[in-house]
């Protein structure tokens, strides 16, 4: 069984029981983020895809989510998402793989609102520090 939820980071920094130990670690690479919209890939399979990339792609630029290196992962899951809407077109179902994988590349873009919380975004501003942690004292201490 699992043991008891962990306590977010933020109560720890207000209750003053953060320990820099214990911190998850800073992701290894960090891409620049892309200023502008980039244009649909040709290679996507339909305009469902394609209008997929359209609706999509703004908002991730907007938010600093996107990245050159991420560019192929976005056109994949539209391509995906193309597929799926056709075989509903269609009157068929997709299989269980195929949403699945869909379900877990809109996931890696934030695109869900529990989601949302797990993705960091890239560019932002330096986090200034709490001014209700207790630098590191434990509270209650003098």
């Amino acid at each position: 069984m699992p043991g008891p939820s962990k306590k977010p980071a933020t109560l720890k920094a207000i209750s003053g029981t953060t320990q820099p130990c214990r911190a998850a670690p800073a992701p290894a690479v960090e891409l620049p983020a892309i200023t502008e919209v980039p244009k649909a890939p040709d290679w996507l399979p339909n305009a469902h895809a394609v209008k997929e990339w359209n609706r999509l792609a703004p908002l991730l630029t907007a938010n600093k989510l996107l990245t050159e290196g991420g560019l192929s992962a976005l056109a994949h899951l539209c391509a995906m998402h193309g597929k799926i809407v056709q075989l509903y077109a269609a009157g068929e179902a997709p299989t269980a793989s195929m949403a699945s994988t869909l379900q877990s590349m809109i996931n890696d873009f934030g695109l869900t609102p529990v989601a949302q919380g797990k993705v960091k975004m890239n560019g932002g501003e330096e986090k200034k520090g709490n001014r209700f942690s207790n630098n590191g004292k434990r509270a209650g201490a003098a």
